[in-house]
Order: structure tokens, then C-alpha cells, then sequence
């Protein structure tokens, strides 16, 4: 067997890992992901995780073949919907998420030992596994990387540190940027990888691989590439089939170039890799206004130097930095728990036993975003007020579906709603589009007589249930995921098979999902028709929705959010929309009833009633004004004077004078500056149990008495603190602020052209003066 640098620690490894937990620090290519796994399998059970389920399969199958195995014997794997392993699998590689279900059910008692791999990349999964594994102390833990902070992780798990020096093959390193502190920039990027992949073929001893931000540069490099050269160019991200990934990981006859995004990053060795050409971006969520966006940004150093790790596993090599050798790059990659929402982390570590707020963590949790994602799961009921996991809760998790899909998908009761249900959040649950749209308009207009509303969802439904459809070209991988998710939930459910899928009402389907979570909903802006508001936030339909411009309202079941211009916005694009029209949401009621206008015919008073949504009027209806609809009909007479003239003003005048005294402290009373005439005289209404406006007629004015100022005090303290002056030729107001102890008096009217003086002003001993006209304002002195 080929000797690596992490052999230089195995006899040190094999020591501490007895007692101890283990971080072992080495360079990428050193062997940690091959070679300590087999080492730990010395002292029991091994589990390792990998961030990425390329690497459980591509690590299960290299170290099975240098056994000289099957895939499953020794060493196996389990991913979503694949595993191979059983029993007597002495080490398996699986992805976070399967360990976390693991965790829930027996809390991993059948391994010995965990080994959490490319600890670096911080991901939520991970940081959740570890702090869990820290609390219950059952298993030893080894945490590997090539770029994480030992010392520091070390001391969090009470663990020992290793380091493991140098690698197989040595890495030259060049940059290529205007100058030293030019940071990695998205301009003019496919064309400048492009240059410079052309530039590297005619020197490059092996193959090359790129790495960029995403499928979009990707494909535009590819596509530029394949004009221009002859060697084999091929992709290598999350979305490629497993036909294009074991191609992209296998040596080839002939030279390739694998453009690839940070899948390639971590744990995966690619035969014959001469050079590695770093962008130096990638696509990162982050938490921004309350929403996970995702945004293109440059990577950390410890990302750099994992990249830079492609290039000399096999042989000596070379990496182009598309960026300054001094470029202000974070040091790592910011923790996942702190730029992206926790409301799945939360409903994992309930289900596991655990509190998400009581459990230790290497880097502090933003407070925000625990607040948010506890509110969210209560008012899902799926934890309760002491944040343990409730039953609804429990039949939530193990869905392998979004949290808020998954309360949507248990709470529906009519099978065949349930049935579409499933396959609709299974078709939304892959992380790759299941298909792209043609441009050929008759192909378009064929489709749109398949699926006659507009509805994004219809088509998934009709995608995962393999019903011919014009204009579609699907992802045969993507579907494939797809069906296995929803045959699996089938199952869970006790539901049809696919081939027997029942028929379901799309209007039904709608109406339950806008009853069980009204905030889905999102109806059309008056002025602005291409956005869409639900009361909080605003989508606009993304380029690959079918939403009709003649649909007013939708249910935004999924959505993608980037960054807008401003540093406070955020641009939310709808990517899956059912349409769900006015009359429905009428009929099931959705926003409030608010009380309008006061019509009087025939002597009877009726209220103009609406129906609010998002700011939109949904119906209107006139209604008699009796009830608790009296008390705002009263006061529209009232203001209008066509009940108890000159009432409402007077004890207006009243009410802001009683204000000004509290507010001096001569009297206390909570609350006063909430009081006004409106407010008053409806709670007086209300104790009268007044409940028309023929019954108002029954009372006069000093029936309503607002207990304000002692009466023996009133007079005497409204001539020395006026909010009205009449100076001769001259009318003024006056307004109070206390705290400053400020008078302002304001020009009404008058034909005086002089500023009033201090003396023909109230005393307001121990108050500034200061005079107002238009925009002039002096001190009275």
C-alpha cells in the first residue's frame, strides 16, 4: 500500500483514540478520509460522515476495492434512498442527515466510534451531531480537516489535538490579478477561465479542474470550452447524473478538463489532476432581513487551501488563483447556525432529545434566528412551550421533505389531496430542477392545453406521476430522486402506488394548503402587477414559473432569495405557484373584515364592510350597523356633527388638556398617552352597551363626562397652559414638550407682522419660548 503523510500519527492515533476524542489536523491529500477510518475500526464500529454524498459512495468504493471487496462487506455507505451496508459493516460512510436519523432513533448505539470528516465547511448537520455527541458522551469522536481551528475545536470537545506534516506531492502556487490585494471578482469570469484553462492545456501534464460558483458559470464555461479545444470538458456539481459524475471521477484515455463547484472542494480524490484554476467564489447563503438568501461571494482561506489540495494527490502540481496573493479573505467559512434559518436544526435536536438553546456550542448562535425558528415550530405545533417535540412534531421528522411541507403534507386528510401532497413535496425536495422549458412556441402551447392554469405545481405533479407533457426535457437523475421520495412517503402513509395514483381536485388542493398556512398565500400588487404581497413580505414570479399575468393570487410554495440593490432588500423570487383565485379566498375567508364608511338609508345606519388582504380589497358587502359595528357608525355621525354637535370637539380639547397635565406630573395615570376621543368614547359606548345609532339619541352630551382634570383645578390650569392664544390682531396655537420644557406658538392667522411678545404671553414660568412662522422659528426671550 502506497505510503502517506497521516501514517507518520497512526501509532499516536491508535493510543489516544482509547481515551481520548481526537482532532486530526492534516493537509488535503495527507489520507485522514482513507486511512483513519480503517485505523479506528481497530477499537469497534466506525461511522464516518462526509458532507457530501459523492464522497460516502466514491471513499466506500475505493477503500472496498483496495480490500479487494464488494461495496458493503467491510465498508459501506448509506445515503438517501441508497445504502449498502449491513450488520457486520465494520465502517460506513453516510451523509449528516442520515446520522442525525440514526441519532434520533438509538442514538448511534451500534457504532463506537464517530468520525466527522471536513469539519471545516461548518455545516449545520455537523455542528448539530457534534454538540450532541459532546453532551451525551457515548462515542469516541474523531474531527478531521485540513483548515479547522484544532486548538480551539479541540478544547470545545474536551479532546486531544493531532497533527499529521506535509504531503505526497508538492503544489506550486500562482496568482493572477492586477495586484496583490485584488479580490476575486465575478467580471468577465467564463471568459477569463476560459483564457487561462486554454493557456494551462498546452502545459498541463494531467488533467485540469476548475472550480466556479455555480451551474450557470459552468455551463457557460462549457459551452465556450467545447468550441475551442478538443479535449473532453465535463461538469461536476450537486445536479449531474451519476453517468456524468463517475466520468468526471475517473481517469479518461484522453485529457479532460472538469469544471466543477464545491462538491469537488472536499474528500474526493480525481485521478490525474495536474492543475487546479480557483475562481475564488462561490454561492453562499446567508441571513439577510429575516429570509435565507443565497449570494455569490468570494470563499474563505480555508476553502482556498482546500481547492489548492485538488492539484498533487497523485502527482506534483500547480494552482492558478484567479485573485490576489493577499486578498482580504475571511479566514473560514462562517458556521451554516449563523447565516441560515434554524427552524429544521431546532425540530432535529427536539426529536433527538435536546433543546437547541441549552446545548454548547463552538461559535455563539444569533438569538434572532432561535426566536424565529421557536415561533415557527410552535405555530406548527411541533414542539411545545418548553421546546420538546410533540407528536405532530414526531411524524414531521422523519419526512425527508421541508419542515413547513411536511406540516402541510400531515395535516391534509383527504387521500387524494395527500397523494398530490407527496409527490408535490418530493418533486420540491430535490435539490436539482427536474426539468427545463423549451422555447419552441408551439411546444409551449401545447402544454399549456396539458395544464390549463398556470399552476408549477400541477406540472411537478404531472412530472413525478409520468405523464407525457409537451416542452418539458426532464433530468432523468433529478425524477428519479423524485419518485423514490414519494414512493418512500407512499409507503409511509399507506398511500397508492404511483402507477395508481389517484386523480385530485386542484381547487380543493388549494383551498386546504391556503386553510392550514394562510401566509402562502400572495396576491397580486394593484400598481405593481409583476410582484405579489402576502401582509409581509413580496415574490416576484421567477423566470421558470408558469404563472399566468392573468392569475391575481397565488400559493408560493417554494422560493429562491438573492440579494437586491439596497443593503436592506431583499429579492424573492417564486419558483413553484399555484394559482388560487379571489373567490376562493373569499370563500375560506382569508385576511380581515374592516369596518368603512357609514351609510344611512331609510333612517338605519349600515356599515361598508371589506374584505383585506395584503392591502387588497378581496369583497365587499354592506352590513347593518348594529353590534360591536355600532360603536365606529356613532362615532362617524358623531364626527360629522349629524350627532351631539360640537361634542366630540369639546372633550377632544378636554382629553388633550387632562394629557398635558399627567404629563407634568400632577396627577398619574398608566397609559394616558394612548387615550384619545376615539378611544374614550367607545369604551363609553361599550359600558352603556349602546348598539345603534337610533339608540344615541336617547343621550345628550353631559351624559358623557370625561373624568379628567378635578373640576376646581380646570379652569385655572387651561388659562395658564392654552393650546389656542388670541393676541388682538394676531391668532396663535401652542403645544407642550414637557420633557424639554419647550413652548412652541405657531401663526394661524392675523394681520400682525411683528413677533408676539414675552409679555402678552402666559407666564410659563421656567419654559423656553420659541415662536413659528411658516418656516422661520425664534426664541422669545
Amino acid at each position: 500500500m502506497q505510503s502517506l503523510p497521516i501514517d507518520a500519527i497512526k501509532t499516536t492515533f491508535l493510543a489516544q483514540l482509547i481515551k481520548h476524542h481526537l482532532v486530526v489536523e492534516a493537509e488535503t491529500g495527507s489520507g485522514k478520509s482513507t486511512r483513519l477510518p480503517l485505523w479506528a475500526a481497530q477499537q469497534g464500529r466506525v461511522l464516518v460522515i462526509e458532507p457530501r454524498r459523492i464522497a460516502c459512495i466514491s471513499l466506500a468504493h475505493y477503500l472496498a476495492s483496495q480490500k479487494t471487496e464488494t461495496t458493503g462487506e467491510s465498508v459501506g455507505y448509506a445515503i438517501k434512498l441508497e445504502n449498502r451496508y449491513g450488520p457486520q459493516t465494520q465502517v460506513v460512510f453516510v451523509t449528516p442527515g442520515v446520522a442525525l436519523r440514526w441519532f434520533a432513533e438509538d442514538q448511534l448505539k451500534s457504532f463506537d466510534v464517530i468520525m466527522i470528516d471536513e469539519f471545516h465547511e461548518r455545516r449545520w448537520d455537523t455542528d448539530l451531531l457534534v454538540s450532541m455527541l459532546k453532551e451525551s458522551n457515548q462515542h469516541r469522536m474523531i474531527i478531521t480537516s485540513a483548515t479547522i481551528e484544532g486548538e480551539k475545536l479541540a478544547n470545545y470537545i474536551g479532546g486531544t489535538r493531532l497533527q499529521a506534516q506535509g504531503r505526497s506531492y508538492s503544489v506550486s502556487l500562482t496568482h493572477i490579478a492586477r495586484d496583490s490585494a485584488h479580490l476575486p471578482s465575478s467580471k468577465n469570469l467564463e471568459k477569463r477561465v476560459c483564457e487561462q484553462v486554454l493557456e494551462e492545456l498546452t502545459d498541463a501534464q494531467g488533467d485540469i479542474l476548475v472550480f466556479l460558483p455555480g451551474r450557470k458559470e459552468i455551463a457557460q464555461c462549457q459551452s465556450i470550452l467545447k468550441n475551442k479545444t478538443s479535449v473532453i470538458v465535463v461538469a461536476l456539481h450537486a445536479s449531474v447524473d451519476d453517468e456524468t459524475r463517475q466520468f468526471a471521477l475517473e481517469a479518461q484515455d484522453k485529457q479532460k478538463v472538469v469544471l466543477a463547484t464545491n462538491v469537488a472542494e472536499t474528500s474526493l480524490t480525481i485521478p490525474n489532476i495536474s492543475t487546479v484554476i480557483d475562481s475564488g467564489l462561490e454561492r453562499r447563503t446567508v441571513q439577510r432581513n429575516g429570509r435565507t438568501t443565497l449570494i455569490l461571494t468570494h470563499i474563505s482561506k480555508a476553502s482556498a487551501k482546500q481547492r489548492m489540495g485538488r492539484a498533487g494527490r497523485v502527482m506534483n502540481g500547480r494552482c492558478i488563483q484567479l485573485y490576489g496573493q493577499h486578498a482580504a479573505l475571511e479566514l473560514t467559512t462562517p458556521p451554516e447556525f449563523q447565516r441560515e434559518s434554524l427552524v429544521e436544526p431546532m425540530l432535529t435536536a427536539s426529536m433527538c432529545g435536546y433543546r437547541l438553546e441549552q446545548l454548547s456550542w463552538l461559535d455563539a448562535i444569533p438569538s434572532k434566528s432561535l426566536d424565529l425558528a421557536r415561533s415557527t415550530l410552535l405555530s406548527m405545533e411541533a414542539i411545545d412551550g418548553n421546546g420538546r417535540i410533540t407528536e405532530h412534531g414526531e411524524k414531521l421528522y422523519p419526512l425527508p421533505i421541508d419542515a413547513m411541507h411536511a406540516d402541510l403534507l400531515t395535516r391534509i386528510t383527504k387521500k387524494p389531496l395527500k397523494e398530490a401532497m407527496i409527490d408535490l413535496t418530493a418533486a420540491m425536495s430535490v435539490p436539482s430542477s427536474l426539468y427545463s422549458m423549451n422555447s419552441n412556441r408551439d411546444l409551449l402551447e401545447e402544454l399549456n392545453q396539458q395544464e390549463v392554469l398556470g399552476c408549477d405545481a400541477n406540472l411537478l405533479i404531472k412530472i413525478v406521476r409520468d405523464e407525457p407533457l409537451s416542452a418539458i426535457t426532464l433530468n432523468p437523475d433529478a425524477v428519479k430522486e423524485a419518485r423514490g421520495l414519494a414512493e418512500q412517503m407512499r409507503v409511509l402513509f399507506e398511500l397508492p402506488m404511483l402507477e395508481v395514483a389517484s386523480r385530485y381536485n386542484h381547487q380543493d388542493l388549494a383551498k386546504q394548503i391556503a386553510r392550514l398556512n394562510a401566509e402562502l398565500i400572495f396576491i397580486r400588487r394593484e400598481k405593481r402587477r409583476g410582484a405579489l404581497g402576502n401582509g409581509k413580505m413580496e415574490v416576484m414570479p421567477a423566470r421558470n414559473s408558469r404563472f399566468f399575468d392573468k392569475s391575481e393570487a397565488a400559493i408560493v410554495l417554494d422560493l429562491h432569495s438573492l440579494p437586491g440593490r439596497g443593503v436592506k432588500q431583499t429579492l424573492n423570487l417564486a419558483t413553484v405557484m399555484m394559482p388560487i383565485s379571489i373567490a376562493d379566498m373569499v370563500e375560506i375567508e382569508l385576511g380581515e373584515w374592516r369596518q368603512g364608511d357609514t351609510l344611512i338609508e331609510d333612517d338605519v345606519a349600515y356599515s361598508q364592510m371589506s374584505l383585506v388582504y395584503a392591502n387588497r380589497i378581496l369583497t365587499t358587502q354592506k352590513t347593518a350597523a348594529i353590534g360591536e359595528l355600532a360603536s365606529k357608525t356613532i362615532l362617524d355621525e358623531v364626527h360629522a356633527e349629524r350627532a351631539l354637535p360640537g361634542f366630540a370637539q369639546i372633550r377632544s380639547d378636554e382629553i388633550k388638556l387632562w394629557k398635558l397635565y399627567v404629563e407634568l406630573g400632577l396627577s398619574e395615570a398608566d397609559g394616558h398617552e394612548n387615550v384619545t376621543f376615539d378611544s374614550w368614547f367607545s369604551l363609553q359606548l361599550k359600558e352603556l352597551e349602546l348598539e345603534s345609532i337610533q339608540e344615541l339619541a336617547l343621550f345628550d352630551a353631559d351624559d358623557f363626562k370625561f373624568d379628567g382634570i378635578p373640576y376646581w383645578e380646570e379652569n385655572e390650569f387651561s388659562q395658564q397652559y392654552p393650546f389656542s392664544l388670541c393676541l388682538g390682531d394676531l391668532n396663535l396655537s401652542a403645544s407642550y414638550e414637557v420633557r424639554k420644557k419647550l413652548v412652541t406658538v405657531t401663526y394661524q392667522s392675523g394681520l400682525r407682522k411683528g413677533d408676539p411678545k414675552r409679555w402678552e404671553l402666559p407666564r410659563w414660568k421656567g419654559w423656553r419660548v420659541r415662536y413659528q412662522k411658516a418656516s422661520r422659528i425664534i426664541d422669545i426671550k
